[in-house]
Order: structure tokens, then sequence, then C-alpha cells
């Protein structure tokens, strides 16, 4: 499966190029055309570029945010999902831009990649992936002779990655809480979190372990030490063992 992912963009490039004469004219020629330096003269280029950027950024943030979408959060994973579907959306857009520049044969080139990227590199989570993806792509928009769209992709990357991480997502585990206290223990964890202007995403109550969790994002300012160091000046007779899960 792993050479099939490998091999998979090579072939697909030979049978498109065998179905759709002309489609492949640049590559054959051996070279693409490069804009270099002076695209940094064209504003409407860069102006249209970053308009795309954005769209597809506010449109994936509409499918990421969706109202419904905290319901069903019980992992940080889900809970980073949305920023995942933001970044995917922005890492297509880029791709569309340099497509339309170059020509299909980038979308190749850009398979091709990603299936290296997926079989051969460990990232851990989406998240990472995406980043990834972000990074190759501005390495390979700049080789490709478009420095200001690599310098705008490498900038809207960095934007993203701030905002997202400005308040990371957190899991705390709270358990071994006395016996028939959970409801109270689970209002006064809450409410610590809250004075510490945490975002409480979900809740989640487990009576038969006397356990609570609770998936929240810290505040900026906060520091996960603080906020420990709170949790555990909750009331004697309601506390309990705190573990902490982070991304």
């Amino acid at each position: 499966m792993k050479a099939l992912g490998l091999f998979l963009p090579v072939l697909m490039a030979h049978g498109l190029a065998a179905h759709a004469p002309g489609l492949f004219d640049a590559a054959g020629a051996g070279q693409l055309p490069a804009v270099g330096w002076s695209g940094f003269l064209d504003m409407r280029f860069m102006a249209d570029s970053l308009a795309s950027l954005l769209l597809a950024t506010a449109l994936g943030a509409v499918i990421g945010y969706h109202p419904t979408t905290p319901r069903t959060v019980d992992t940080l994973q889900e809970a980073d999902m949305p920023k995942v579907y933001i970044m995917y959306a922005f890492v297509g857009a880029v791709i569309g831009v340099t497509v339309r520049e170059f020509g299909m044969v980038i979308g190749v080139v850009v398979f091709g990649i990603g299936g290296l990227i997926r079989f051969r590199t460990d990232t851990g989570s989406a998240r990472d992936t995406g980043r990834l993806i972000s990074v190759t792509l501005s390495g390979l928009i700049a080789g490709l002779g478009m420095p200001h769209l690599a310098v705008i992709t490498t900038a809207f990357t960095f934007v993203m990655i701030y905002v997202f991480d400005s308040r990371p997502a957190c899991l705390v585990k709270i358990g071994e809480i006395p016996t028939g206290r959970l409801a109270e223990a689970a209002k006064a964890y809450r409410d610590i979190l809250e004075a510490h202007h945490c975002k409480i995403i979900s809740e989640r109550r487990f009576f038969g372990k006397q356990r609570l969790e609770f998936v929240f994002r810290l505040r900026r300012a906060d520091t996960r030490e603080a906020l420990h160091t709170a949790l555990c000046d909750a009331p004697a007779d309601l506390r309990g063992d705190i573990d902490w899960e982070l991304k």
C-alpha cells in the first residue's frame, strides 16, 4: 500500500498525459514559466491570491465552527478539528492558485508530495500535517519562481498558527472525587475554570468512576501551571486527583 501511494501520482501523470495532449506541455518542454522577484510588483495577482486565501479560510471556518460542533466534542483532537478544516481549506486554495498559474502538472506534483508526506512522515496529528503541507507548498512555490506567493503563503500560515495556538485546547481529568459529590465537584471546578476565563468546550461526568473531564481553551494571558494551582485549591471535601492532557 505504501508503494502504491508513492507511485500512484506517476501512474496518474502518465495516464493523463496520454489522454489529454497539451495538458503537460510545459513540463514536457522541461521548463515552467517563472515570474521571479518581479512578481512583487504584480499587485493585482497578489490581491487576487490574498482574496482567494481569505475566502477559503472563511469557508473553512463556516464548516469548522458549525453551531452543532461543540455538542459532539469529547477529545482534544475533536476540539482542534475546526482549525484543521481551516488549515486544509487554506492549503487547497494555495494549490488552486498555483495550478491556475502553472497548469495541472503542479497538481500532480502536489499529489505526489502529499503521498510522500502521508506514507513517509510521522507528524502525530492532523494539525501538524497541515503545517507540514503548508511549509512544503511554500518551498515548492518559491522553487517555481513565485517568491511573492511563497511569502504570502508563509505569512498567512504564520498568522493562522499564532491565532490558533494563542488559546490552546486542554483536557483535564479529575478523578477520585468523594462518592456522591460528583455534581457539586463539577460545579466547583467549572467555577474555577470560568473564573480564569477559560472557554469550556465540553464537560463529561463519569458517575461509576467518580471522575470529571473538561475540554477547554486556556486564556491567552494564563498558564497551565497557574490554573493547576487554582484547581488544586478546590474545596477539600470536593477535591480529586488532577491529570492533564495537552495538544
